[in-house]
């Protein structure tokens, strides 16, 4: 007898080895995501709904702040006092916390942070989108700057390693670095602006000046620019050293590496070599740090706008701690919950992609 092959049978090919290689490695590679993103949305739940328990074992609350300020203020009964803001506040102070926090829950699955609840009708929402852009302009062009004069400097430390250059800027950075933000923000303020004069700590307050009309125009840029600069060169000072000896470290190892040893003795250029075999391979781990960076030096930013009066999202976190608005603290901590855990989120698959031994971990 003669076989009869079906003709699906024989238009069907073989899959080769190398898509299934592709297949599988994509397939990983998904759950990898997956297991990332998971891992993310239930640490921002857990973070977040420690934070809303803890901000309630706060003492005082909304509303006996604003008594406390009224009865000061104008010198009222308290019972009078005490009647005249819980009228106008939506915050029921004998509220369990599990009421509160259902309720709470349920606005942020509906996309919703509330309303401010010492400024009945304004949105949490509006506000943070009102302050989180003047941080992000200020901690970005600070990191920005600290980051490429790091990759430099630190270059220069590792090709000049054990000389005079050396010495002085390893000193330099790691005095700079153990000293906190804050820190060199008050040395700022009080040393240049009161000692030396150098600048008129009063006419910086805010982000722009008043008497400048919001645009894409020179006065409001250059206004702009004036009022952030304090808090950019804090933030600078303070992460430039890091940059500086991580560099320096990831420099050396690469330069004992044989390609580059190979390069060297085929005759290529020092900027070449310097350029496309060492920089290069030497600041890709720095990447991931600078974005794991982005989202810690966002929260540390709470002192530091508050000691240069810059209203970002640290002076509106602050200004709500003062009045215990709780539900414009909750909103901004979420939002800075979400940018840390975002920023390692990415560092992971950016980790995932250089390296594929991390998302094939535990894998079966």
């Amino acid at each position: 007898m003669v076989s009869q092959t079906s003709p699906m049978l024989e238009d069907a090919k073989p899959e080769s080895a190398t898509e299934r290689i592709i297949e599988r490695a994509m397939k990983i590679y998904q759950n990898y995501i997956l297991r990332v993103l998971l891992q993310a949305v239930l640490t921002v739940w857990a973070v977040t709904s420690f934070t809303f328990i803890l901000i309630r074992l706060m003492p005082g609350n909304p509303i006996d702040v604003l008594v406390e300020q009224i009865l000061v203020q104008e010198g009222i009964s308290y019972e009078e006092a005490y009647a005249r803001v819980a009228s106008s506040f939506q915050f029921d102070p004998d509220a369990s916390t599990l009421d509160q926090y259902l309720d709470w829950l349920g606005d942020l699955i509906r996309f919703d942070l509330g309303e401010s609840i010492t400024s009945p009708g304004t949105k949490v929402i509006d506000e943070i989108a009102r302050f989180l852009p003047w941080t992000v302009f200020a901690v970005g062009a600070g990191l920005l700057i600290s980051f490429i004069l790091g990759i430099v400097l630190g270059m220069a430390m590792a090709y000049y390693r054990n000389s005079p250059l050396d010495h002085l800027l390893s000193l330099f950075a790691s005095f700079i670095t153990g000293i906190p933000n804050y820190i060199w923000g008050l040395l700022i303020v009080i040393i240049l602006g009161i000692q030396f004069g150098l600048f008129n700590v009063g006419q910086l307050r805010g982000t722009y000046a008043s008497d400048v009309e919001i645009g894409f125009n020179y006065p409001f840029i250059s206004s702009a620019l004036a009022h952030a600069a304090l808090p950019i060169i804090t933030y600078v000072i303070s992460t430039l050293g890091g940059w500086m000896l991580n560099m320096k470290s990831s420099t050396m190892s690469v330069l004992n590496e044989d390609y580059v040893n190979v390069a060297e003795a085929r005759g290529l250029r020092d900027s070449r070599i310097i350029s496309a075999y060492v920089g290069r391979n030497a600041m890709l781990p720095l990447f991931t740090q600078l974005t794991i960076s982005i989202g810690f030096v966002l929260g540390s930013g709470v002192v530091i706008e508050e000691i240069f009066v810059y209203w970002g999202l640290g002076h509106y976190l602050f200004a709500s701690i003062t009045t215990r608005d709780y539900t414009s603290m909750q909103g901004v901590f979420l939002i800075l919950t979400m940018t840390v855990v975002m920023a390692n989120v990415l560092a992971d698959l950016g980790y995932g992609l250089l390296d594929p031994r991390v998302r094939v971990s535990g894998e079966k």
